[in-house]
């Protein structure tokens, strides 16, 4: 596990003078090359810490919301990891842009492999944050991988929900198997041509007439707030393909059996809420929670510092990381 080249300061958030920053790399089960970003505070103390990976969201960097929240949690006394999935970003994997409900779970365990062996983090302290659809990725992976001791998913998505049913679960199983049809038939032309056709994006201009959720994403990977040239969301689009995966394997089968804490972080005015209400009510046990954030739409908990609920963040996880010896 080396130590990737640092580059410059290139994240859409402010530099903390509180913590330190370095690029890691590291391989999943699979074998590709994950990066990440190392945050540490500087006031450590000399004992093991608890520490905390995050990714997310779906089609983001680690160097917008997930360095966001991997930073402020180091300034909150954690060793912190933000890392860009499989096949996206800076991390590996080939055809770029792509994404696998179990790959992109396993992303998760792997960087719980890289935290463990740090000489400054106790393995035994280990909690994920998961943002939009990587917090339904991560609650999938605290289903499977018993090291990880307490989880918050936010403002989550299952994508494999929303992209077998659509969303408020309208596509029923005709248009399910027509989307299906046209998605084969485009795999057999990307393999003729060597090439992958590409699925829409954000426009690259706004005409009003979008859905508001639209607006809002928009209004964050678009403009200066969360641009980042690596973003599939900003600058990129997904493999049109990549979607049959997630519309034949659904995540959260085992959910209910989750024995670790989970805090689940919804906005109250997010389109996207329904996925983290549901994801609660199969939850078991008296260590499982969900706060809804008053006034906060989706992307609100991307980056808006006066939305995120860091306090109850940080309390979640000094609870049940210490609770974990």
């Amino acid at each position: 596990m080396s130590i990737a080249k640092n580059n410059d300061w290139d994240k859409t958030f402010k530099k903390s003078n509180k913590v330190d920053v370095k690029k890691v790399n590291f391989k999943n089960r699979y074998g590709i090359t994950l990066v990440g970003d190392l945050y540490t505070p500087k006031n450590k103390p000399s004992d093991k810490m608890a520490a905390i990976a995050v990714s997310g969201p779906f089609g983001a960097v680690k160097e917008q919301a997930s360095g966001l929240y991997a930073q402020t949690m180091a300034e909150r006394g954690f060793i912190t990891l933000a890392f860009d999935p499989s096949y996206t970003g800076e991390s590996g994997g080939e055809p770029r842009n792509v994404a696998s409900p179990d790959i992109n779970t396993e992303d998760f365990s792997a960087a719980v492999d890289f935290l463990s062996v740090q000489d400054n983090v106790d393995s035994e302290k280990i909690g994920i944050i998961g943002i939009c659809g990587f917090g339904g990725f991560g609650l999938n992976a605290a289903a499977m991988d018993t090291r990880i001791k307490a989880t918050v998913p936010v403002t989550m998505y299952d994508m494999t929900r929303v992209s077998a049913k659509g969303y408020f679960d309208a596509m029923d199983e005709n248009a399910r198997y027509e989307l299906k049809q046209t998605l084969n038939k485009q795999r057999t032309l990307d393999f003729k041509k060597g090439t992958y056709a590409k699925a829409s994006g954000l426009p690259e201009k706004l005409t009003g007439e979008e859905p508001q959720f639209v607006q809002d994403y928009y209004g964050y990977y678009k403009t200066p707030r969360g641009f980042h040239k690596r973003s599939i969301n900003s600058n990129g689009n997904w493999n049109t393909t990549s979607s049959l995966s997630l519309i034949n394997m659904p995540i959260l089968s085992y959910s209910d059996e989750i024995r670790s804490a989970v805090l689940i972080v919804h906005g109250e005015k997010a389109h996207s809420r329904y996925f983290g209400e549901d994801a609660f009510k199969k939850l078991k046990g008296n260590n499982k929670e969900l706060l809804i954030v008053e006034g906060a739409n989706h992307v609100d908990l991307y980056d808006n510092l006066e939305k995120i609920p860091f306090d109850k963040i940080e309390e979640f996880f000094k609870l049940y990381l210490k609770e974990s010896e």
